[in-house]
């Protein structure tokens, strides 16, 4: 396993929509360990193949490991099936922009298929920071960051915010 290079906003393969895996082979395989050992390094509890430079649908997530035993989950070709009514507002951070946390609506609750490593589908539904673990490894997916979740106003000193941390 290897400790991948994490890209940086504004690198267009953020923005990027990716495309199915498909299959699922050794190499596969291989980019999710490295995909979970980049995470666990990065510190994070979430990260996205266009994050490391690979333009298809699959990430890794574990929303226990700071707090107790490691819990990871690898999502192949997911999809968000169903969205709750209910919203809120939380800060997030993202490991492509780091230094950046932006207040951003997400629903309380979704459900979600995928398929495992094991070529195996998946369906649950999530809630609490799972859910919202979800959305934004989600969002990356589609081609959006942190930016696109929040108002004009408040991308405009986000940005700037986060050049100065670049500098």
């Amino acid at each position: 396993m290897s400790v991948l290079e994490i890209l940086k906003w504004p690198d267009p393969r953020l923005s990027t929509p990716c495309i199915p895996v498909g299959g699922i082979d050794e190499e596969v395989r291989r980019l999710a360990a490295d995909m979970l050992e980049t995470m666990y390094a990065a510190p994070g509890r979430g990260l996205a193949a266009p994050q490391v430079g690979v333009t298809k649908r699959l990430f890794v997530m574990d929303v226990a490991w700071k707090d107790g035993a490691p819990e990871p989950v690898v999502m192949v070709d997911p999809a968000i099936t169903w969205r709750s009514d209910e919203i809120a507002t939380g800060i997030e951070g993202c490991l492509s922009m780091p230094g950046i946390a932006a207040e951003v609506a997400r629903n309380t609750e979704i459900e979600a298929t995928w398929r495992g490593l094991d070529d195996r589908p998946q369906r649950h539904r999530f809630d609490g920071f799972a859910a919202i673990c979800i959305q934004h490894e989600y969002d990356h997916l589609e081609g959006l960051v942190t930016f696109d979740r929040v108002s004009p106003e408040e991308r405009q000193r986000l940005e700037a915010a986060y050049s100065a941390v670049l500098a």
